[in-house]
Order: structure tokens, then C-alpha cells, then sequence
């Protein structure tokens, strides 16, 4: 009895002290903070270091002494990309990589509805997890500053308020399935030509009231877990290695708890992206483009050169734990985190999402005689032409690039919606092949195809032309800009022979980014359905057809002209810059805050979009009228669906101050709300508006700044439609 009592006394004394041993990292149940912690102080100086580097072309190093995972990483905004090879862009050739390919950005900024960004991230994040992702690198909140920047689709408009609020339930969306979203570009990645190296100078205003605020937004109410610096220079320091940027305002002004990581090849200097906020350093190679030596990861910047400096006492050994330290609570987050959900991929709730987003974004923008809706049954013929009908545009346009499940094409879903007895196609007009860094030219004869169109159109009862931009170098794509303002592939030229043998046109232009349109005076019907994804034929066929009441609204301006817009008011040296240096010399006055205070008419302005149903708006009415800063201005007014068709509208809300000691735009957003109404239904719309959101940065004290005095509350249907307005005094 005594021998077992001693035995059992030892096994109780061993088991204490394995529960004593045991790694706090490893138990979930314990605060992230306490984990980290205890990891780090397991870790030698090498494994920190290895930490802040990449080991493939989508992962870094994790801790496998520790039994700490690596981090996987995936593009893209719109889906989660296809795998591609360990150390080369090469795609790998699974078999089980296929994804649900969703709207691009732009077209969730044109839904304004912030219910849409939360069931996309929760999508996308379900994908990403299914495919044991950790970081999805997106989404994007860049300001759309021009119509020519190549990668505008992959961001949320001009407006730094639309940009933030749909910002939020999208990262939400992504993280409650265990996966970073990342945010990007940070920052002022506004273009792709010379984005490797373009010095952008510019004022705070500009930079705190309209580049940062959606940023902002993701850090400090969204509480997103990484953040992607961009390729650009500002103020003479690259973006992601910049100490005003990430240090001073990112980690400092908004204490940013997350990884900043590199975009690929984003890193240039070792003790400045060491000291300058940098954490994981991505790329390709040395130096993210070039190819030089087997052990190319060891050269990084933050890799063995980072080591050494470390031990030489260059760089304090505080600066790698400070790393290591956000490192580990973004693999405990995600890579580590036993809580998240298993995920879902391509499934056909996701599919409906892609579809129900695309549906919400797509905008009509001119419907003069009411050809649509369609109803199939007045025509004998219909005419489907224009290559964009039936191009994938999920394929190209860089690192956004897809493998889709499936993809349903214009044509194919307008074939199902009016019957194959009637829909005819024709291309009219061919591009090249799909390109990452060259224009390839078309193998068609252009003058061929558009005879071909325009002979279909005439014998047509009515013609859906579906063109626009695709996903190709030049065009709506990373690693360059558009070179023309106008379409490409004699579009303009086709679109107007079409308009003389047949009035019955609608015209369907599918694009992230703006155009001129010589040929809108003659058009009738046009209706933008930006970049749907998998489901983007059966989108635009349930608006034509009219199954869907179109209810998307324009996140930026559509000018007549290209000089039209303030970045390229001032010359080439406010865009593209000369190649070195670039000045946004519009300062604050971004998209329709230039049109509006410089009162120049765009041709379509930001926050337009028509239905197929009529709304009425009622005088709008504050619930006082003096306030002071800390309080929040009630607003409410009646919305009436006047109409015959059950809809919804993106009711608006700008505010002006008429009498300020600084320059201030003609008018601001500052809420907005997405009403669905029944036919005849009236009802009461209630959106609020905090005092200390009319502030603009001062400059002088570096702080926000409520002069008091008179400011103007308006409801709107766009910017350009001010219903009515309600002043109010602010102490």
C-alpha cells in the first residue's frame, strides 16, 4: 500500500510538472497577448528573424522547433487565386483549386450597400479558409484619383466615406472565418506606370482627408490583422519602409496591432524597413522582380542581412521582437486559431452571392424611350453583339487573376433568359490575347467583324451590344495604366455605325473605370455591369430582362473629357508625374468634389444611377438646430416609391460649409443608406451625421479641426441632385 501510494504520489508530482511545462502558446484558451508572450520567449534570435521573411512565393517562415505554421497567403480581392508553384509564377495545375470568382470592387462600391460587403468577405473568407489560406491579400481602398489608373476595379471609388464604410462588414466578412484580410495599397498606389519608383508629394489635407480614411476605417473599426504597403515612394521614402506613413500614423496615430507586409519586391533597404514599421518582407528573389541565386530568401532584406545587423547592434534586438511579437499574434489569429470555421468552396450559396452583389452594383445609366426592361415577347430578333459578351474576364488583369468553377457569360444567360430561337451573336469587335506585360493584337479582321455586326444589327429587331474594357495590359489591369481615355478595339467607330441601321440599342459596358462616349447623345439605353464574376451573365440578363430592378449607383464620376478630372488639370507632372516625381496638385478636390466646386459637368456624376421605378424625396428636417462638437446631428425625411416596380435607392447625404477659414469642397458625403421600397410605399428615412465628422485636417496644430459656424445638410439622389436642404450652427 505505502509503494502505491508513492507511485501514485510520483505520477502526481510528474503530471503537475508537465502541466507547469506545458507551452501557454499552445493553449487556446489562454489570451492571444499571453501566447505570444510565452512563444517569444522560446525563440532564438534566428527564428525571429526568420519570421519577417518569405520561404515561397506565397508563405513565410513559421517556427518549426515551436510547432508554430508558417503563414500561406493568397490574392486575390475578387478570389481566391489559383495555387501557383513553390518559387516561380508558374501556375501549379491542381485539380482542386477551382474558386467562385466575385465582382470586382468597383462593382461592390456601386451596390452602396455596406449588407452586400459583409455577405461577399464572409464568402470569400470561406474560400480562402476552405483552401487553408491565413492572409487574403485584399481588399483594396485606393482612391480612384483617374480614370486611366490600370487597377481601379480592384478599389472602392472616389470617395473616401463610400470607400470606408463598405471597407468594414468586407473585412469583418473575411476575418470571422479565421483568415487576415489584408488591406492595400498603403499607400497613394494610384497608378501602375513607374509604380515601382514614382515619389508622390502631397498635403496632409489630402493625404488625411481623402487617402487614408478608408484605411484608417480598417484598422481602427474593422480591426483588420495586416495591412500591404504599396511599390511608390511618398515624400522620398518608399512606401513600405516609410516613417510617416507606417510608424508615426499607421502603428503611432492609429495603433495598428497587425503585420505590415511587403507588396512583392516592396522592401529596398534593410535598415529602413527594419526601423520603418516593415514586418514580413515578400517578393520574388533579391529584390521581387529579377532572378540571381539559389538562396535568394536568405538575401532578403529583413533576412540575413537584417540578422547581422542585429548582432552587430545596429538594430536593437527590441526591433525584431517588436516584429516577431505582431508576427505571432497574426499566426495565432489565423494559422493557430482552433476556433475557425472549416469553410466552403465554390459552393452555390457563393455562387447566388456573386450574383446578388453583381446584381446590386450593376447602374442604368440612360433609358430615354424605356426599351428596358426587355419583354422578349415584342421582338422577333435579338442581336447580341460585342466581344465582352462572351471574353472571360476573369482571366487576366495581374494578381487578380482567377480559375473560376464557372463562369456564365453575357450571352450564354441572355440566350437562356429570351430563347435560342431568337438571340443571335456577333463579336463586332476582337482583342488580343490575354498579356500580363505586352499588347498582343488581334487575329481578327476588324473590319470584317464590325460589317458582319453591323449587317446582324440591321435585320435585328434590337441589339444588346456588350463591350467596354477587359482584363488586358493597358487596359483594366496591374502593372500598367491605360494610355487613351476613350475604348479600345474601334469600339466607339462600331457602336456608331450600329446606332444608324437600328434605334432599338442597348448598350452594356462592362469596366472598372470611366470612358468617353462620342456616341451618348444618339444612345438611348446604357447601362453599366462592371466585372460581374462567376455569375456576371445571369446579373446583367435579370436587370435587362427586367427580374431585377437595377438599384447600383456610380462610386465615381464619368467626365465627358479627360482633362475634365483635376489630376489631369495641371499637366503630365500631376499624372503619370515624369516619371520620378508626381504632384497631386488637386489637392482635396478628388473626383466629384473637383466637378462640383470647379462646377464642371461630368457626364454622369458620382452616386448616379437610375431604376426602373420612380422615388420622391421629402424635404429633409435635422432634429435641432445648434450642436456642438461631441454631438450627432438626427436627419430624416420621407422616400416615396412612386413608381409601378417594387425597388431600391441609395439615398445620399452631403454636407457644405459655406463661410471656412480653409478651402473646402462644394459638398461632401458624409451617410448614405440602400431603402427598399414597394411599389406606392412611402417611408421615413432616418440617417445620422456625427458633428465631428464635417472636421477637415488642419494642417497648423496637425489635427481635426469643427470651425463652428453654418454648415448646409443635403439629401440627395447624386451629387449633381440635391433635393433639399436643412442648415444648422455649430457652436
Amino acid at each position: 500500500m505505502k509503494k502505491l501510494k508513492t507511485a501514485l504520489l510520483c505520477l502526481l508530482a510528474v503530471a503537475g510538472l508537465q502541466a507547469q511545462t506545458k507551452p501557454v502558446y499552445l493553449d487556446n484558451t489562454q489570451p492571444i497577448e499571453l501566447r505570444v508572450k510565452d512563444a517569444l520567449s522560446r525563440m532564438t534570435l534566428e527564428e525571429k528573424v526568420k519570421l519577417c521573411t518569405a520561404q515561397s512565393k506565397f508563405s513565410s517562415h513559421g517556427v518549426p522547433r515551436l510547432g508554430i505554421p508558417e503563414i500561406w497567403m493568397s490574392d486575390g480581392p475578387h478570389g481566391v487565386r489559383m495555387e501557383i508553384m513553390w518559387d516561380s509564377w508558374d501556375h501549379a495545375g491542381w485539380a482542386n483549386d477551382s474558386c467562385t470568382a466575385f465582382p470586382a470592387l468597383t462593382c461592390l462600391a456601386a451596390s452602396w450597400d455596406p449588407s452586400m460587403s459583409h455577405l461577399f468577405g464572409n464568402a470569400i473568407g470561406e474560400e480562402a479558409r476552405y483552401r487553408r489560406k491565413d492572409v487574403l491579400l485584399g481588399p483594396g481602398v485606393n482612391i480612384y484619383r483617374s480614370p486611366l489608373n490600370g487597377r481601379n476595379f480592384e478599389y472602392l471609388g472616389e470617395d473616401p466615406y463610400l470607400a470606408s464604410r463598405m471597407v468594414i462588414p468586407y473585412i469583418q466578412g473575411v476575418q470571422e472565418n479565421g483568415v487576415s484580410a489584408c488591406v492595400k495599397h498603403f499607400a497613394l498606389n494610384n497608378q501602375e506606370r513607374w509604380r515601382d519608383r514614382i515619389d508622390v508629394q502631397i498635403s496632409d489635407r489630402a493625404l488625411y482627408e481623402i487617402y487614408l480614411p478608408a484605411f484608417k476605417a480598417a484598422v481602427t473599426e474593422a480591426k483588420v490583422w495586416s495591412i500591404m504597403g504599396s511599390y511608390n515612394k511618398i515624400r522620398g521614402q518608399y512606401a513600405c519602409e516609410n516613417e510617416l506613413t507606417l510608424n508615426k500614423i499607421l502603428k503611432g496615430e492609429w495603433k495598428f496591432d497587425g503585420c505590415v507586409i511587403t507588396d512583392w519586391g516592396g522592401a529596398h533597404n534593410t535598415k529602413e524597413a527594419a526601423l520603418n514599421g516593415l514586418d514580413i518582407e515578400m517578393g520574388t528573389w533579391t529584390n521581387g522582380f529579377t532572378f540571381s541565386q539559389s538562396n535568394a530568401y536568405d538575401s532578403y532584406f529583413l533576412a540575413v542581412p537584417y540578422l547581422k545587423m542585429l548582432r552587430s547592434g545596429e538594430i536593437p534586438v527590441s526591433n525584431v521582437d517588436e516584429k516577431a511579437t505582431r508576427i505571432l499574434r497574426l499566426i495565432f489569429r489565423t494559422a493557430m486559431n482552433v476556433n475557425k470555421p472549416y469553410g466552403s468552396l465554390a459552393s452555390e450559396e457563393h455562387h447566388n452571392v456573386g450574383r446578388t452583389v453583381a446584381e446590386q452594383g450593376i447602374v442604368l445609366l440612360k433609358n430615354t424611350t424605356g426599351l428596358l426592361p426587355i419583354d422578349a415577347s415584342k421582338y422577333k430578333t435579338i442581336a447580341v453583339i460585342g466581344e465582352n459578351a462572351t471574353r472571360k474576364l476573369t482571366e487576366g488583369g495581374g494578381s487578380s487573376e482567377l480559375k473560376p468553377k464557372r463562369e456564365v457569360s453575357a450571352l450564354q444567360a441572355l440566350t437562356e433568359k429570351f430563347g435560342a430561337d431568337k438571340v443571335q451573336f456577333s463579336l463586332g469587335y476582337g482583342s488580343g490575347a490575354v498579356s500580363y506585360d505586352k499588347v498582343n493584337k488581334s487575329p481578327y479582321d476588324a473590319d470584317k467583324l464590325r460589317k458582319e455586326a453591323v449587317e446582324l444589327a440591321s435585320k435585328s429587331d434590337i441589339v444588346i451590344f456588350v463591350g467596354g474594357l477587359n482584363k488586358n495590359t493597358q487596359q483594366d489591369s496591374e502593372g500598367d495604366d491605360r494610355r487613351s481615355y476613350g475604348l479600345p478595339f474601334g469600339q466607339n467607330e462600331l457602336i456608331a455605325e450600329l446606332q444608324k441601321v437600328n434605334k432599338n440599342i442597348v448598350l452594356v459596358m462592362l469596366s472598372g473605370n470611366a470612358y468617353e462616349m462620342p456616341w451618348l447623345p444618339k444612345a438611348t439605353t446604357l447601362v453599366q455591369g462592371w466585372y460581374g464574376g462567376s455569375e456576371a451573365g445571369h446579373a446583367i440578363a435579370n436587370v435587362l430582362s427586367g427580374t431585377v430592378n437595377p438599384s447600383g449607383k456610380l462610386p465615381f464620376t464619368f467626365a465627358a473629357k479627360l482633362n475634365d478630372y483635376g489630376a489631369h488639370s495641371f499637366g503630365a507632372i500631376a499624372f503619370p508625374g515624369d516619371s520620378i516625381r508626381e504632384e497631386y496638385k488637386e489637392d482635396i478636390l478628388v473626383g466629384y468634389r473637383w466637378f462640383d466646386t470647379k462646377k464642371i459637368k461630368p457626364l454622369f456624376p458620382f452616386g448616379y444611377g437610375l431604376s426602373y421605378t420612380t422615388f420622391e424625396y421629402g424635404k429633409i428636417a435635422s432634429d435641432k438646430k445648434e450642436y456642438t462638437a461631441d454631438e450627432t446631428i438626427k436627419l430624416s425625411f420621407t422616400l416615396k416609391n412612386s413608381g409601378k416596380v417594387d425597388g431600391k435607392e441609395a439615398v445620399q447625404v452631403y454636407a457644405s460649409q459655406p463661410k471656412a477659414s480653409v478651402v473646402r469642397p462644394a459638398k461632401e458625403l458624409k451617410a448614405f443608406k440602400k431603402v427598399f421600397l414597394k411599389a406606392g410605399e412611402t417611408q421615413t428615412v432616418e440617417l445620422e451625421v456625427k458633428v465631428k465628422d464635417l472636421a477637415f485636417f488642419n494642417e497648423a496644430t496637425h489635427n481635426w479641426t469643427v470651425e463652428p459656424g453654418e454648415f448646409v445638410l443635403c439629401n440627395a439622389s447624386s451629387s449633381a441632385d440635391v433635393k433639399s436642404q436643412v442648415k444648422i450652427q455649430v457652436k
